[in-house]
Order: C-alpha cells, then sequence, then structure tokens
C-alpha cells in the first residue's frame, strides 16, 4: 500500500533523482571499503595476494555492474534485484534476494558506525584523552542521524550523499599525489616492505584474498534501489552506475598501492591491533597535518555516506517486499509529505544497532560480504533467461550489455571461487547464513505466499515471454 496525500489520493515515490545521485548511491556505499575492511586481505594472503583479489573482485562486480544496467535500465522499479527476480525468475527466488539486499546494506551500515566510533576514539587519543572515549553513543548517534535524513526525503539524502562521498574520493587522490613523489618527496618504500613477503602463504593466501577483496567495491549494485526514484532510469542508471564502477577501480588500486608502500604488511593486514583505518593511518605516517585532517574527515565523509546509502538501498528493498505482500503490507507504506518508505526506515534501524553495538567488525563485514554473495550468485541465471524470454529486439533496453554471456559465465565461476574463499576462513558463517536462508524460504513457501496477490506481480508493460 502507499501512502495517502491531503486530499486523499495515493502517493509514491518521487521522481527527483539524475545521474550524479546515482553515482553517489553506488560510490557512496562502496568507498568506504576503500578506507577499511579491504586490509583484512592482506592479513589473509600478504600485499601482492590483496592486489591480485582486488583487481579479480573488479572484474566480478564489473560484470554485476553491466548486467545490471541492462535489467535495472528497464525493470524500473524500487527493489532492484528483488523486482528484477519477480519479473523474471519467480517468487521464491526474488523473496530471497530481497532478504539478501536487506542483510548485505544493514551489515554494512553497522560495520560503517563502527568504524566512525573508532574514528572519534582516534581523535580523542590524539588529543590527549586516549581510552577515555565511549563509542557507543557515536555508533548510535551515527545510524539514528542518518536514518532521520533518509526519513525526511531522498533527494536531500543523495545530495549529501554526492557531496561528502565526492570529498572522500578526492581525499585517496592527494594522499597519493602527495606520498607517491608526484607532488614533493615520496615516502613508499614498496621494495622493503615486500621483500620476503610477496606470497607469505602461497597461492592459497591469495584465493583466501578473495574474501576480504570484495570490500573494495561491495555495494555499487546498489544503484539499482533508485529505479523508481530517478527520472530517466533508461539513462540514469547505466550511466551512474558504470561510472561508479569506474571509479571504484581506480579508487582501489590507489589505496592498494598508498596503504602497501606506507605501512607493514603484518599491521596492515591485522584490523584488530593494526590498520582499522588504513588510509587514515597512511596520512599518519606522512608527517604532514593537513593529510592527517583531510584523511580523518574522508574516512569519517565514506562511512557517513556508506551508511547513508545503505539505510536507502535496505529500506527500497524492505518497502517493495511489504508492498507486494511478501512481508506484512504495512511496510510498503509511503510517506505522505516526504515522499518516503518511512515504515521500512524506522524498521530497520534497531536490527543495525544490534550488531554495530554487540558484534566483531570482521563478522559484521562478513555477513555482509556472504548476504551480496548470494544475490551475485543469482544475477547469471536472471540474465540468461531475461535474454530468453526477452531478446533484444522484443523491449527497449536502456542499455545492453555486450559479449553475452561471457559476463554471466565469469561472474558465476568467480562467484563460486569467492564462496570458497569464504569457507576457508568462516566456514561455520557460511554455513549458518545458508541453514538461515532455507529456514525463513520454507517459511515463506509454506505460510507467507498464500497473502502475496499472485495476479498483481507482473507489473511491466512487457509482451509474453518467448515460448508461453
Amino acid at each position: 500500500m502507499d501512502g495517502m496525500g491531503p486530499h486523499g489520493t495515493k502517493v509514491g515515490l518521487l521522481r527527483v533523482l539524475g545521474p550524479a545521485h546515482v553515482w553517489a548511491l553506488g560510490v557512496g556505499i562502496v568507498l568506504v571499503g576503500e578506507y577499511m575492511g579491504w586490509n583484512f586481505s592482506v592479513g589473509k594472503g600478504g600485499a601482492y595476494a590483496a592486489l591480485i583479489a582486488c583487481w579479480f573482485a573488479g572484474i566480478l562486480y564489473s560484470c554485476v555492474a553491466m548486467i545490471d544496467s541492462e535489467v535495472t535500465s528497464t525493470v524500473a522499479s524500487a527493489g532492484g534485484q528483488y523486482t528484477q527476480a519477480k519479473h523474471i525468475i519467480g517468487p521464491l527466488m526474488a523473496f530471497n534476494v530481497g532478504l539478501y539486499l536487506v542483510f548485505a546494506y544493514t551489515m554494512l551500515e553497522a560495520a560503517n558506525a563502527i568504524t566512525a566510533g573508532y574514528l572519534f576514539s582516534v581523535v580523542a587519543s590524539m588529543t590527549g584523552h586516549e581510552g577515555e572515549l565511549d563509542q557507543r553513543p557515536f555508533i548510535i548517534l551515527v545510524i539514528m542521524f542518518l536514518a532521520w535524513l533518509n526519513y525526511r526525503g531522498v533527494l536531500a539524502t543523495l545530495t549529501f550523499n554526492l557531496v561528502i562521498t565526492a570529498v572522500a574520493f578526492c581525499a585517496i587522490i592527494v594522499l597519493f599525489l602527495s606520498t607517491s613523489g608526484v607532488l614533493g618527496g615520496g615516502i613508499m618504500d614498496h621494495a622493503n616492505l615486500f621483500e620476503g613477503h610477496e606470497l607469505p602463504y602461497g597461492w592459497i593466501g591469495v584465493l583466501a584474498a578473495m574474501h576480504f577483496g570484495l570490500w573494495y567495491y561491495l555495494g555499487i549494485e546498489g544503484t539499482t534501489q533508485a529505479a523508481e526514484e530517478v527520472r530517466s532510469p533508461a539513462r540514469a542508471l547505466p550511466f551512474g552506475t558504470l561510472a561508479g564502477i569506474m571509479t571504484l577501480l581506480i579508487a582501489a588500486t590507489l589505496t592498494w598501492y598508498v596503504c602497501s608502500g606506507i605501512l607493514p604488511w603484518e599491521y596492515l593486514g591485522d584490523g584488530v591491533d593494526g590498520a582499522v583505518a588504513p588510509l587514515f593511518d597512511a596520512a599518519r605516517l606522512s608527517g604532514s597535518t593537513g593529510l592527517v585532517w583531510l584523511l580523518g574527515f574522508g574516512t569519517l565523509f565514506a562511512t557517513l555516506a556508506s551508511a547513508n546509502g545503505c539505510i536507502n538501498d535496505a529500506s527500497r528493498a524492505w518497502f517493495a517486499m511489504g508492498r507486494d505482500k511478501y512481508l506484512p503490507g504495512w511496510f510498503g507504506a509511503v510517506h505522505p509529505r516526504y515522499r518516503t518508505p518511512y515504515r521500512a526506515i524506522v524498521f530497520l534501524v534497531p536490527i543495525a544497532l544490534i550488531f554495530a553495538l554487540g558484534a566483531p567488525l570482521d563478522q559484521v563485514i562478513t555477513f555482509s560480504i556472504l548476504s551480496g554473495l548470494l544475490g551475485y550468485t543469482f544475477m547469471p541465471l536472471n540474465i540468461i533467461l531475461f535474454r530468453r524470454k526477452w531478446p533484444l529486439e522484443t523491449i527497449k533496453r536502456g542499455y545492453e550489455h555486450p559479449f553475452h554471456p561471457v559476463p554471466a559465465i565469469t561472474l558465476l565461476t568467480l562467484c563460486g571461487v569467492t564462496f570458497f574463499a569464504v569457507f576457508l576462513g568462516y566456514g561455520t558463517q557460511l554455513v549458518a547464513m545458508i541453514g538461515f536462508y532455507i529456514v525463513v524460504s520454507l517459511w515463506f513457501h509454506f505460510w507467507r505466499y498464500r497473502f502475496v496477490n499472485r495476479g498483481a506481480q507482473f507489473t511491466m508493460p512487457w509482451p509474453k515471454p518467448r515460448g508461453y
């Protein structure tokens, strides 16, 4: 159900966003992965393994971006991959994909809040108050403030994301130029830092590093959640998504280069007693107060932009599922004034707080990565069925991804490799999560599906699928 306007008319989400907002949503969610989290891959296999994982994960997410751009420029509705699955595969797959999205973004939001709390504690210690600052109030404040911002309207939310994401990205560029020797003297020393430690755990370490290599790009697929709120989905979604993945490929490579050239790999790969925010740590070793402040704000802005985008995307997926009665219809309401899915936004706040306040950072990151990875595994089947049921000449697409089905096969292969990498280090969590999704699938099949309006599922004005 939608909200009611002042004269009893139904209201829906506002179409007010452009390509820059889509870019800010995708890059804003992900850029925090350059500021924290990716460095766990160094601990798994060394610095070179982290670079290899970075580039292979970049291939994986380039496939995700291309596939998403084609399907979402055609299925222009809130819910992103959930709505794609509903139209192309079926209700059970759609329900699971919707949950993958919600948990991936909510866990990423929690990880961002943890990092923001850590940053405030570091600033306190730098000013002579080491060990005196309680991070929990700052974690709560970050989540509550961004939930309020999302509640009040999507245009202000993503305009805020656009500004702070641009600042955070420029901070990485400035740090690279300032420490590599391009501007002034360079302080990087890759040769000495790598000597004798090129691949400390061999090629199995490269495989294990793929787990956290995803963190460089995790969330770029969130651009699809803006499908119902952009002015021109066929143009804005492919442009914003593909520009976003290109931005992230540059940022990820520069991040690895800077951090691995300044910080010892043992410290860089230790996210507990070592580098929690590696770019910020690299700036502290530069000896420049200006760089420390710039990267401090960059880290804070990246975490805020990511958490902000995660609230936006998780709430859209939850809202879409409520509107379709996959979840209680109460969640499908739109605020009559702000035109936002306000009930979905408010409902997900305590879930994020529970994980942000009570779980270790690497466990939260793993929960987010696994949920995202399950969603990526569905995409190859999705695009193959989409092309088979509605070939290129039958419906107009805003973007047609090239070399089909090579991206789908590549994506499926890399997902399989990453699942194995996750199993090596977090096998218990992987099995527990798959078990959780099996249980909720049974709940949906035997109980919730009876409430779904089957006749209202297919909402796109497409011709009948080929063969039907």
